[in-house]
């Protein structure tokens, strides 16, 4: 590391646990066969220990009590082969939860009663979790159960809580998710949402206040943040600022950096880059992140994206379809070999 406040640390001895490092890699999901296959083995050569991908309320839950999973037993069993671990989001409510009105604003509403996501991640716990039956039924898989569970997606965000950001509102949820996992793995980790720091709803800091202000203290196990920033400097400084505020509280939980990355394309943005730019700051960061993850009680580091993508249905483009890893027609940019070699020089590279 050359350069800023970030190289001030020194190396920490003990190598992190090998899902220290993750990656979302949302179309190697929704790509099932071949495709999904040859990228989540590609996931797993660069040095991942871990996929953080959204379980889709709506698809899972296809009528009141009734759950379809085949999709989902399919990608865990991808992942289980190639010893990757999950960190499952669970979001977006079928319509018949939701809490979203006759004429909607776009985003996705949380649902009508938080009590329903308990009932939700207590069906996916009795599945994936320890005791899982998908287990059970699969013994010639390596068992990989699901124990951690990150509730929601930016909820400071008024994209994800359309009817104006309500970390109280927030804190109901977390619980209520909390409690229905707990009752069938009482050792689950809960993970809250990703929080970034945007313009486009509740900063961060007042968000994470706000969110102990309702009593959120105890709700978590780790507070998971999405500090995009333009710099090392910059990402250590959000986390810092979270970690003080926590410490405020008197509570001391664990960081999950469940996002972060810079656009190699795209409009313009504070997190454009060339794609040179893009693998150094990859690289610093990373290993800045990793120095300090018992100052930080860093849990782990999951960089957004894999694989560059294009608008959604009706979405305008943005930096995040920007990040990835690879090209949008799959080939490699250069920081993907700074993922690797972060992943070499942490101890984390498997065969």
């Amino acid at each position: 590391l050359s350069g800023g406040s970030e190289s001030s640390d020194t190396e920490t001895g003990r190598r992190p646990a090998p899902e220290f490092l993750g990656l979302v890699a949302e179309d190697a999901f929704g790509k099932p066969g071949a495709y999904r296959r040859e990228n989540l083995d590609r996931v797993r050569a660069a040095g991942a220990g871990l996929v953080r991908q959204t379980f889709d309320w709506a698809r899972i839950e296809r009528a009141p009590g009734r759950y379809e999973l085949s999709f989902y037993d399919s990608y865990v069993a991808a992942l289980a082969r190639r010893r990757l671990r999950l960190l499952p989001i669970l979001f977006n409510p079928p319509a018949f939860r939701s809490s979203a009105p006759a004429r909607p604003r776009r985003g996705t509403y949380p649902p009508r009663r938080p009590a329903d996501m308990g009932e939700l991640g207590a069906t996916l716990a009795r599945r994936y979790g320890p005791d899982g039956s998908f287990w059970r039924e699969r013994p010639q898989l390596a068992r990989l159960p699901i124990r951690s569970w990150q509730v929601w997606n930016e909820p400071n965000l008024t994209v994800y809580w359309p009817r104006g950001p309500d970390a109280g509102e927030y804190v109901e949820l977390l619980r209520a998710t909390a409690r229905g996992i707990r009752r069938v793995d009482p050792g689950a980790e809960i993970v809250t949402a990703g929080l970034p720091d945007s313009t486009r709803g509740v900063p961060l800091t007042g968000y994470v206040e706000a969110v102990y202000a309702a009593g959120g203290a105890g709700a978590f196990d780790a507070l998971a943040v999405n500090p995009y920033g333009k710099d090392p400097s910059a990402v250590l400084d959000t986390l810092r600022a979270v970690r003080a505020i926590a410490a405020a509280n008197g509570d001391n939980p664990a960081l999950w950096v469940t996002e972060l990355g810079w656009a190699t394309g795209g409009p313009p943005s504070n997190f454009r880059v060339s794609e040179r730019r893009q693998a150094a700051l990859l690289e610093r960061t990373l290993l800045a992140l990793a120095r300090r993850r018992e100052e930080l009680r860093l849990r782990g580091v999951v960089y957004f994206n894999w694989r560059d993508s294009t608008p959604y249905a009706g979405g305008r483009d943005f930096f995040g379809l920007h990040t990835g890893l690879l090209r949008l027609g799959g080939s490699a940019k250069p920081a993907l070999v700074s993922y690797k070699k972060v992943a070499k020089q942490l101890g984390l590279m498997r065969h």
